[in-house]
């Protein structure tokens, strides 16, 4: 049985148990906010949040950034029926990304709690996206194996730190820190110790 992102599940995982906390998401949304407008050089402008079920993003982008544009994804038919229209989230599965069409490019790409639960070919076929999806920074949080996770287990895939920098590096990102990766334009203007590794 595979596993729906329905009510229950967001009560379950996020408002009941409230893992981390509304206070411990703002201060990774101020953290991602800070990482891209310091290697951008100006002011954030545009989000893609994909993965992003309710949009949990949204409103602690907009405390920060109020003009700014917001766009979600998520396969969770629940939180685009509910959601949708007044937080800008669309359906789509992270493996059709290539379907997205934007318009332009955006300056900061969110990905957080998401690509440790999708299958390799899934996941590989999203990540060939982002580098048309994004000109700017990535903040990709996930879980690798030998993690202490403390949320869903059901369906978490356990793999290698090094297997996802590796992907991560052929979609065009490079490691910036504190799960921010930066874009192949970006990174080129990095200093060596922007970049760990360089």
């Amino acid at each position: 049985m595979s596993k729906v992102y329905d009510k229950r599940y967001f009560d379950g995982w996020y408002r009941k148990r409230d893992l981390g906390g509304g206070a411990a998401l703002a201060r990774k949304v101020a953290l991602a906010v800070s990482v891209a407008e310091y290697h951008l050089g100006r002011p954030l402008k545009s989000v893609l949040d994909v993965g992003c079920g309710e949009g949990a993003w949204r409103a602690p982008l907009l405390r920060l950034r109020p003009k700014l544009r917001y766009l979600g994804v998520d396969n969770s038919d629940y939180a685009i029926e509910r959601y949708g229209a007044r937080r800008n989230l669309h359906w789509m599965p992270f493996g059709d990304l290539a379907a997205l069409p934007l318009s332009e490019s955006v300056d900061l790409l969110v990905c957080s709690d998401v690509m440790h639960y999708l299958p390799d070919d899934e996941l590989l076929r999203g990540l060939k996206e982002f580098s048309r999806l994004c000109h700017g920074v990535a903040f990709l949080e996930v879980f690798a194996e030998g993690d202490e996770i403390v949320g869903d287990l059901v369906g978490l895939q356990r793999r290698p730190a090094a297997w996802y920098r590796k992907a991560f590096a052929r979609a065009g990102f490079s490691a910036a820190g504190s799960h921010a990766y930066l874009s192949a334009a970006l990174a080129a203007r990095a200093t060596a110790l922007e970049l760990p590794g360089r």
